[in-house]
């Protein structure tokens, strides 16, 4: 397994991120399409919708989140499969445009793909 990263879609790009993939749903806001330096956005690999607001982002119900959304993540999907497949080879950094930097998809999606 390669190096996996964790950035806000609103850092700074830089040279060590290695492929940058877009690991939200929805398109983050307040940022332009042209302007965001990504090589790929796995909507598929993001928390169902009924789970996203669900969670709403509530630290109170972070732990319950993360089993769910493992879940999700055990049932696999095309998208899963790709983001595994490409962090065994090479650096990825998943991008995300959640504030909390403690409590988000990201750091589960991490974890699961480093297989803890």
């Amino acid at each position: 397994m390669s190096e996996i990263g964790l950035k806000r879609v609103y850092d700074a790009p830089e040279p060590g991120d290695g492929v940058r993939v877009l690991v939200d749903r929805l398109w983050p806001r307040g940022v332009r399409k042209e302007d965001l330096k990504m090589d790929l956005w796995l909507k598929d690999v993001a928390p169902s919708p009924d789970l996203r607001h669900w969670f709403g982002h509530d630290p109170a119900r972070w732990a319950a989140f993360q089993v769910r959304y493992r879940q999700e993540l055990d049932a696999g999907n095309p998208e899963i499969a790709q983001l595994a497949a490409l962090a065994d080879k090479e650096k990825v950094t998943l991008l995300y445009a959640a504030h909390d930097l403690a409590h988000n998809h990201a750091l589960v999606l991490r974890d699961f793909l480093r297989g803890v």
